[in-house]
């Protein structure tokens, strides 16, 4: 029950693997996103000796997680929500949502009236229709570009 955004928020909130482990319930409660029943999944799932051993298995042989970069509060993404249409030439999909998530911006996969900014590269088709019947802001690559400083 853990995707991609949750994962990132529990990276960024205890910022180890050893702290996660260590979290209660309520600690992984406190966390964006997760709520009870994820909570406990969580927890319960650390909590088995064999996923422990495993882990501390893993560690010891050299595989080093990263910690999580800071996320930017403040500039054009920040507190955003920002859809990815169409093709781009300078940028992968992947490498387009890291930058916007780490500039403090959220990357969603459909346009809504939540929506704060479309970035539409070629052959952008739904999305941008429905961006623009929303009156969402849309921005090209190059604009995107600019963006990104």
């Amino acid at each position: 029950m853990v995707g991609e955004a949750t994962a990132l928020a529990l990276a960024r909130r205890f910022g180890s693997l050893e702290a996660l482990m260590e979290a209660s319930v309520e600690q992984l409660q406190s966390v964006r996103d997760v709520g009870p029943e994820v909570a406990r999944q969580i927890h319960d799932f650390l909590a088995v000796p064999e996923q422990r051993e495993t882990i501390r298995q893993l560690l010891a042989a050299g595989v080093r997680p990263e910690p999580e970069q800071e996320v930017a509060t403040a500039g054009p993404f920040a507190g955003k929500t920002v859809v990815l249409t169409g093709t781009f030439k300078q940028y992968s999909r992947e490498g387009a949502k890291a930058e916007i998530e780490r500039r403090g911006g959220r990357v969603s996969g459909s346009v809504s009236r939540k929506t704060d900014l479309v970035v539409a590269g070629e052959d952008a088709g739904s999305k941008l229709q429905k961006a623009q019947e929303l009156g969402v802001r849309v921005v090209d690559e190059e604009g995107f570009r600019e963006m990104l400083g």
